[in-house]
C-alpha cells in the first residue's frame, strides 16, 4: 500500500512539474520572439529542412509529405472498396475530402511532427542538459527557457503551418490520384464529390488542430529534454517518454477536438 501511495505521490509530483513547467515556457515565447530572434529562424530552419544530411533529402518536409502521401491513398482504395461493396463508389471523392481533413491528416502530421521534430528536440536538449551546456547558459546570464525552450516552441507552431499545408495538398493529391488512375473512377464524378463536401471552415479548425498539437508535442518533448538525468542513457529514456505522452496527446488533441466540432452532428446530408 505505501509503494502504491509512493507510486501515486510521484505521479502528481510529475504532472505538477509538467504543468509548471508549460506555464513557464509559453510564458517565455514572448521574450524568445524578441531577444533570440536569429535563434529562433535558425530553429525554424533546422526543424523544417533538417541539418547536415538531412538537409540533402529535405528533412521532416519529406518526412511528412510522404507520410500524407500514403495516407492519403489509403484512404482512398479502402473508401472505393468499402463503398463500391454498397454500389456508392462515387461518393470516394466525398470521402477523400471529409476524412482526411478531419482525422487521417491531423494524426498523421501529429505524429510525424512527435517522432520527427520532437524526438530530435528531446536528443538535443538532453545531450546539452548532461553536457551543462545549459549551466554554462545561466553561468553566462543567459536564461536557458526562454533562449531554449521559448524558442522551439514557436519555432514549430511557425514550422507547423507550411508542414500541414504541405501535408494536406499530398494526401487530397494521393487520393485524386489513385481514384482516378488506378481505381479507374470518371475525374468528373470525383471533382465533383470532394468540391461539394470539402468545407472551408472543416479546413480552417483543422490547421488550428495542428497549431495546439504542435504547441502540445514541442512543450512536451522540451521538458523531457530539459530534465534529462543519467547520462546518454537518460537522454534516450527521456526521448522514449516523451515520444509516447506526446503520441497520446495527439490522438487526445484528436478526440476532444472531433468531440467539440462534430459531435453535436448526428446525420449526415449527402443531398440537398
Amino acid at each position: 500500500m505505501t509503494t502504491q501511495l509512493r507510486r501515486v505521490g510521484d505521479s502528481i509530483d510529475r504532472f505538477g512539474a509538467l504543468a509548471r513547467f508549460t506555464v513557464v515556457s509559453v510564458a517565455s515565447t514572448g521574450r524568445a520572439v524578441r531577444r533570440h530572434r536569429v535563434e529562433t529562424l535558425r530553429i525554424i530552419s533546422e526543424l523544417s529542412l533538417g541539418t547536415g544530411v538531412l538537409a540533402m533529402i529535405g528533412g521532416t518536409v519529406v518526412i511528412i509529405g510522404f507520410l500524407t502521401l500514403f495516407a492519403g491513398a489509403t484512404v482512398a482504395v479502402q473508401g472505393f472498396s468499402t463503398l463500391g461493396d454498397v454500389g456508392v463508389d462515387a461518393l470516394t471523392g466525398f470521402l477523400a475530402a471529409y476524412v482526411n481533413v478531419r482525422v487521417v491528416v491531423p494524426v498523421t502530421a501529429g505524429v510525424g511532427l512527435a517522432a520527427t521534430i520532437g524526438a530530435g528536440t528531446t536528443a538535443q536538449l538532453g545531450a546539452m542538459r548532461i553536457s551543462e551546456e545549459i549551466d554554462a547558459l545561466e553561468v553566462m546570464a543567459i536564461s536557458s527557457v526562454p533562449y531554449l525552450v521559448g524558442t522551439r516552441i514557436v519555432a514549430g507552431m511557425v514550422t507547423i503551418i507550411p508542414l500541414y499545408a504541405l501535408g494536406l495538398i499530398t494526401s487530397f493529391l494521393a487520393s485524386r490520384v489513385v481514384t482516378v488512375v488506378v481505381m479507374g473512377q470518371s475525374p468528373g464524378v470525383y471533382d465533383h464529390y470532394f468540391a461539394t463536401f470539402l468545407i472551408p471552415t472543416d479546413v480552417m479548425w483543422s490547421f488550428l488542430q495542428a497549431l495546439v498539437m504542435a504547441a502540445i508535442v514541442m512543450i512536451i518533448h522540451t521538458y523531457y529534454g530539459f530534465h534529462a538525468t543519467g547520462g546518454p542513457e537518460g537522454v534516450g529514456m527521456a526521448t522514449g517518454r516523451a515520444v509516447r505522452l506526446s503520441l497520446l496527446a495527439v490522438v487526445t488533441v484528436t478526440l476532444v477536438i472531433a468531440l467539440a466540432l462534430y459531435g453535436s452532428a448526428r446525420q449526415l446530408r449527402l443531398a440537398g
